[in-house]
């Protein structure tokens, strides 16, 4: 028999702010974290000149001083929300479990800006004047690397790089090695800090940004008629998953139970989802085959939910597909319009946002949602966040480009 995983510790940064309490307080008062670009000067030369920045972050109150110049800002980001988790968790490392305690942190792109700014010092001031932490301040895998040098964790350490499903597949792949019990608990979850030119200019290359450059906070509309792109966001959302026993022993508080992990591949384009959202549909159904749960037992899905035509269309589809008449009785609602896509970060921070739904019994809302668009037909939770008191069991999806597919179902503790 499988053992059973549970979530002791969130730790979430985004354009929401620093910290779980502040993003949660955000998304429930229906705040944006989308505003005008300040981190370069952005010309108009650039389509989109809107992002989603973390405000107020100051990394010398996590590292040294010293320290900050040597590594890049997602691993900065992984760092903070890697504390805000483990004293949220309690969770104690010491030589008796350190070996079964591990980290699986993602990043979808790394340490884009620190490759730009060493390769403007190669072209400037030739290689001699490269960093000697230029390499292990930007590869995805540090951010792993420095949560388990910081907590001394030596049990498994990954990094999963699979675009915009890098955060989800991070707890995913962690919950199995509990389940498997090669580890006790893991720190999981993913970070991204790659708002730059290139990054800029690269998506909006693809015409995937929104332009609602005069409105920065109504950007992001998933499902609504006139979404018209998704906006750009940072930060990191990490959990302590831990094996229930030892979570009980310790007389850790729990948020939720993870119950079941889905994976699945489009096999069909580099960016675009399928239409008719197979692959989605395929992740979700294979999420709650491993858990064990009937369609109808789920209550809410925080969606990926991109403000995409294509995207947010295709998952209303895998939704009614899996869910059949019941997904007229969902609840659907997609944080991204609060914080914008994080990207790699995304599904981190999204599985953390649902186990302080699971938690609260509070659902956060979709903003910016006036009008859905056509075949967008589900129950989006507009506007307003919504306390309910039934919510049991709760699904939370991350697709990436490549079609790369991911689900999670979590319920309640002690169902």
């Amino acid at each position: 028999m499988s053992r059973r995983v549970v979530i002791t510790g969130v730790g979430l940064l985004s354009p929401l702010g620093v910290g779980t309490a502040v993003n949660w307080d955000g998304l429930l008062a229906g705040r944006s974290g989308i505003g005008p670009i300040t981190r370069f000067e952005v010309t108009d030369d650039y389509p989109s000149r809107i992002a989603g920045e973390v405000e107020g972050f100051d990394p010398t109150d996590f590292l040294d001083k010293k320290e900050v110049k040597k590594s890049d800002t997602f691993i900065h980001y992984a760092l903070a929300a890697a504390d805000f988790a483990m004293e949220d968790s309690g969770l104690v490392v010491d030589d008796g479990n350190r070996d079964r305690i591990g980290a699986l942190v993602g990043s979808g792109i790394g340490g884009l800006p620190l490759i730009e700014k060493m390769h403007e010092t190669l072209l400037n001031r030739g290689p001699k004047r490269i960093s000697p932490f230029f390499i292990p301040g930007l590869i995805v895998n540090m951010a792993a690397g420095q949560v388990s040098i910081r907590y001394g964790l030596r049990g498994p350490n990954s990094a999963p790089c699979t675009a915009c499903t890098t955060g989800l597949h991070a707890v995913g792949d962690a919950f199995r090695l509990i389940q498997r019990g090669d580890a006790d608990a893991m720190c999981a979850g993913g970070t991204e800090a790659v708002i730059t030119p290139l990054t800029l200019g690269g998506f909006a290359a693809m015409k995937a940004l929104s332009t609602r450059n005069d409105e920065p906070e109504k950007a992001s509309r998933p499902w609504d008629k006139d979404r018209d792109g998704f906006v750009i966001g940072e930060g990191s959302g990490l959990l302590i998953l831990e094996e229930l026993e030892s979570a009980r022993r310790r007389g850790a508080e729990i948020y939720c139970e993870i119950l079941g992990y889905g994976m699945s591949g489009d096999a069909y384009h580099i960016s675009a989802p399928l239409p008719d959202g197979d692959g989605a549909a395929r992740a979700m159904q294979a999420a709650l085959d491993d858990a064990a749960i009937e369609p109808t037992r789920v209550g809410y899905i925080n969606a990926h939910g991109t403000s995409t035509s294509l995207g947010d269309l295709g998952e209303v589809r895998a939704i009614h597909r899996v869910f059949g008449d019941h997904a007229n009785a969902l609840a659907v609602s997609s944080t991204k319009s609060s914080t914008g896509h994080l990207l790699g970060a995304a599904g981190g921070l999204e599985a953390g946002i649902l186990a302080l739904a699971l938690r609260h019994r509070t659902l956060p809302p979709t903003l910016n949602l006036d009008e859905p668009g056509e075949g967008c037909d589900l129950d989006f939770v507009p506007h307003s966040a919504r306390e309910v008191t039934n919510l049991e069991v709760a699904v939370t999806n991350s697709f990436g480009f490549g079609g790369t597919n991911g689900s999670l179902v979590m319920s309640t503790y002690g169902l």
